[in-house]
């Protein structure tokens, strides 16, 4: 593979306490390899080895600041350097000198440049060391009038690929019998209609056979359920886009996990797949258990 036909790259910078660790994490959400802390003179052995690994680090983030004490003040030359054959940004996040004293203030850390100083005092200094970086950068974000989730979400609308999912939605079956599952954000009871397990016929077969699906939705109220249950969870899912939730649980159960809720948890993965930005994935905790 050529430098060429490598992947993406993206060095995170800008002022301490402007977001960079929310920057990272969102980015590491949308499947980017992230480095954290890395001083600019290894940026080269990390883009050779993005190489080397070819599809298995499509896209890599690394983010540079000035913990890199002395070391940084070389990211200007090697940043232009590594322009060439590379599809390299720099993204600089920002924020006025009130919001960081503010920030530094509520979590009683100190500024990395403070020294003896007062925190305003470490903030001039990085502005002055963050000068020429700022002025290079490909894309500046000023995060002085978001919190952690707005501006996840700002690196999400700005980083993700067109037609990813934003949110990945596990609908997962389970039996009541062995209890909830401690992970689900939502829970469904399908307690309501008649069990196939007295059904002779059934009884041996799962929600995934055609025999017990159309059982389970032929009954009084199911088909309406279903109905209704996509068209609440619509606003929801969207809403977690909004406020850049990543994944969620539905959990979907019945007395023993395999007949009921194993065919309402497959229907209701289908229909709600077809939702834009949303990744759904089905679990079956207790599919197999006597």
């Amino acid at each position: 593979m050529t430098a060429q036909d490598a992947g993406e790259v993206l060095i995170v910078t800008g002022m301490s306490g402007a977001g960079r660790t929310t920057a990272a994490n969102a980015l590491e959400d949308l499947g980017w390899y992230v480095v954290d802390n890395l001083p600019p003179q290894m940026l080269r052995p990390l883009l050779d080895l993005s190489e080397l690994a070819g599809g298995s680090l499509p896209k890599v983030a690394a983010v540079v600041d000035v913990r890199g004490r002395d070391l940084f003040a070389e990211l200007p030359r090697i940043t232009q350097a590594l322009r060439h054959g590379r599809h390299l940004r720099v993204l600089f996040l920002d924020a006025s000198d009130d919001v960081l004293v503010r920030r530094f203030e509520s979590v009683r850390r100190p500024h990395p440049l403070q020294g003896e100083g007062t925190l305003l005092d470490g903030i001039h200094r990085e502005r002055a060391r963050l000068a020429r970086v700022r002025e290079s950068a490909d894309l500046i974000v000023d995060t002085s009038n978001n919190n952690i989730h707005q501006l996840a979400t700002r690196i999400v609308d700005l980083f993700a690929t067109e037609g990813s999912a934003r949110h990945t939605l596990t609908v997962m079956s389970f039996g009541f019998k062995y209890g909830l599952p401690s992970d689900a954000d939502l829970v469904a009871d399908m307690r309501f209609l008649p069990n196939p397990f007295w059904v002779e016929d059934l009884k041996s077969l799962t929600g995934k056979d055609d025999a017990v699906r159309d059982y389970v939705f032929g009954q009084p109220g199911a088909v309406e359920f279903l109905d209704a249950y996509v068209a609440a969870l619509q606003p929801v899912l969207a809403g977690y886009q909004r406020e850049n939730k990543p994944h969620s649980t539905v959990a979907v159960g019945c007395t023993g996990g395999k007949h009921r809720s194993v065919a309402t948890a497959e229907e209701l993965a289908r229909r709600l797949a077809a939702l834009p930005g949303v990744a759904v994935r089905v679990k079956h905790r207790d599919l197999g258990r006597e």
